[in-house]
């Protein structure tokens, strides 16, 4: 990055229980995993961990419970250097939680009970308002309430600020007033399919061109290990191939690839670089078990683009 962007994140956070196996089961089939791994997880807090490791300067506001997971959540930001005075604790609730399964090819299927996340309030944002308004990028995912990303992109936007949306979990649709404060968006082949009523199989420029219509400035179409588009108006959509790696575990990998093409995005204002940084974060973070564990820093990012050149 040329310079920290500021960013504020509305994060979700799950606490993660990951288990390994040969197959995922069938309905009704019960089978015995390898090792299992309980760790730090959730869409708004992977991205900001993985911005925040990139370089940028990182606030968010989330809500977790009263017991040790949301202690856990807490000591992990403060590690991190992320700013989390908006985060607020939800006394009759517990901290999400994930039950992640991982295939020996290294893909995975994952369930939430999203617990204290879905308690976060557009009040909640009160006292994040004047970091929400100071930031040059405001990021949400949709583990949070819609509401309060609504309020958190309106006090954005009106300060000036860019917005970012990562509509996952896919929903079948957005109301027309959020999708107008929507300058960015992030999503996957199947969260682009659930947004156009489109199938998954669908090319990438057909997806990316139909939603392009829809938002402020851009789109960007995770596909996995085919890389990512961009798309924006009046320019040839951009694709970045993924990097060469051995695939561990893909869990996280998109979030990985939000944070990392965030931080660049605000920092250098240059999206096909910030295109370029999200998918070489997304593919390291491919190659380690667990999420966190596997978000690379700027320099292992820069490094990797590096040897990938010609």
């Amino acid at each position: 990055m040329s310079s920290a962007g500021e960013i504020f994140v509305l994060a979700s956070y799950m606490r993660d229980i990951g288990i390994a196996v040969d197959r995922f089961p069938h309905p009704g089939e019960t089978r015995k995993g390898g090792a299992g791994l309980e760790t730090h997880g959730g869409k708004g807090s992977n991205q900001a961990i993985q911005a925040a490791r990139c370089g940028a300067t990182v606030a968010i506001a989330a809500a977790v419970g009263d017991d040790a997971p949301g202690r856990a959540a807490r000591a992990l930001w403060s590690d991190e250097g992320i700013d989390s005075t908006s985060v607020v604790t939800c006394a009759t609730q517990p901290t999400g939680l994930a039950v992640v399964l991982i295939d020996a090819s290294g893909q995975n299927q994952i369930v939430i009970a999203p617990g204290a996340n879905e308690f976060l309030t557009p009040a909640h944002l009160q006292a994040a308002e004047g970091v929400i308004r100071h930031s040059r990028l405001v990021l949400s995912q949709l583990e949070t309430p819609l509401a309060v990303t609504r309020r958190a992109f309106e006090t954005g936007r009106a300060a000036g600020a860019k917005t970012l949306l990562n509509a996952a979990p896919a929903p079948d649709s957005l109301p027309p007033e959020v999708w107008s404060l929507i300058d960015i968006l992030i999503v996957n082949e199947s969260e682009a399919a659930a947004l156009t009523g489109r199938s998954p199989d669908s090319p990438p420029a057909v997806l990316g061109a139909e939603l392009l219509t829809r938002v402020g400035e851009m789109v960007v179409l995770t596909t996995g290990a085919a890389g990512a588009w961009l798309f924006r108006r009046d320019q040839a959509p951009r694709h970045q191939p993924a990097l060469p790696v051995t695939v561990v575990d893909t869990t996280g990998a998109g979030d990985a690839f939000i944070g990392a093409f965030a931080a660049e995005w605000a920092g250098s204002g240059d999206p096909a670089r910030a295109l370029a940084c999200g998918v070489a974060a997304g593919s390291l973070a491919c190659t380690a078990r667990g999420v966190v564990p596997a978000l690379a820093d700027h320099s292992r990012i820069q490094e990797a683009l590096a040897h990938d050149k010609p």
